[in-house]
C-alpha cells in the first residue's frame, strides 16, 4: 500500500471473491454428500441407515425417518454456492475508489463462515454415527457391478483383454455370469488402499508451513499495542 496505493484500493472485493469460491467449492462437495446420503438412506437403496437422532418422523406415516438434517445442510451448501456471484454481482459495475456498495459485501460474506463451519460439523457428527448395510452386495441385483472385476480377473490370468471381455459379455448374455464378490485392490486411493492416514499427513505438513503461528503472534502484539 505504501507504494502503489491505485492497486491497493483495486484490491477491494477481491480478495472476499476468491475466499467466496473456495467457500463454495467445499459447499459444492458438502452439498453432493448430503444429497447421496439422502438418496441412499431412502427404502429404495437402503445403503447406509442415518442416526435417529439425525432425522425426524412423519406427520402421518410413523414408519418414516425423514433424513432433515442432511436437506437441511444441502440446502445450506446450496446457497452458499451463490456467495461468489453475489460478491461479483456487488463489485462488478464499480469504477476506481472506494464506495459504500462495498460495505453489502460484510453481509453476505462474513456469516458465510460460521455456516460452513456449523455445516462441517454437523455432517461430521452424522457421518460418525451413521451405519452402512455391509450386506447389501449379497443381492443379485449387484452381481454386475463385478463384471469389470472378473475381466481384469482373466486378463491377469493371460487371458487378452478382448477375449476377457467378450467371454464375461457372453456369460451375462446367457445368464451364466457368476461374479467372484471379494476383491483386493491395491492400487493408492481404491477401496482397499484408501491411504487415508498419508493424506492426512501430507494435508498437515501442508498446513503446517504457513505458519499460523506467526500470524496469531503478530495479532496478538496489534492487539496487545492498542490497549
Amino acid at each position: 500500500m505504501n507504494y502503489n496505493v491505485v492497486y491497493a484500493q483495486m484490491g477491494r472485493g477481491k480478495m472476499e471473491r476468491t475466499v467466496a469460491f473456495a467457500l463454495a467449492g467445499i459447499a459444492g462437495t458438502v452439498a453432493k454428500l448430503a444429497y447421496d446420503a439422502c438418496l441412499f438412506n431412502s427404502q429404495n437403496f437402503g445403503f447406509v441407515k442415518l442416526p435417529d437422532e439425525c432425522t425426524t418422523g412423519s406427520s402421518i406415516m410413523p414408519h418414516k425417518k425423514n433424513p432433515d438434517v442432511f436437506e437441511l445442510i444441502r440446502a445450506r451448501m446450496n446457497r452458499l454456492q451463490a456467495l461468489p456471484q453475489e460478491v461479483v454481482l456487488i463489485m462488478n459495475n464499480l469504477p476506481c475508489g472506494y464506495f459504500r456498495d462495498l460495505q453489502e459485501l460484510k453481509e453476505v460474506f462474513i456469516p458465510a463462515f460460521d455456516q460452513l463451519i456449523d455445516c462441517l460439523h454437523m455432517t461430521t457428527y452424522i457421518i460418525e454415527k451413521m451405519k452402512v448395510n455391509e450386506h447389501l452386495l449379497d443381492d443379485t441385483r449387484y452381481d454386475l457391478m463385478f463384471s469389470v472385476e472378473e475381466v481384469n480377473r482373466l486378463a491377469a490370468e493371460g487371458m487378452p483383454f478382448r477375449d476377457a471381455y467378450k467371454k464375461v459379455g457372453l456369460d451375462i448374455e446367457a445368464g451364466k455370469f457368476r461374479p467372484v464378490k471379494e476383491i483386493h485392490h491395491t492400487h493408492a486411493g481404491s477401496i482397499g488402499n484408501l491411504c487415508n492416514q498419508e493424506v492426512a499427513e501430507r494435508m498437515l505438513q501442508t498446513w503446517q508451513r504457513f505458519g499460523f503461528d506467526r500470524v496469531a503472534e503478530a495479532e496478538q502484539k496489534l492487539l496487545q499495542s492498542t490497549r
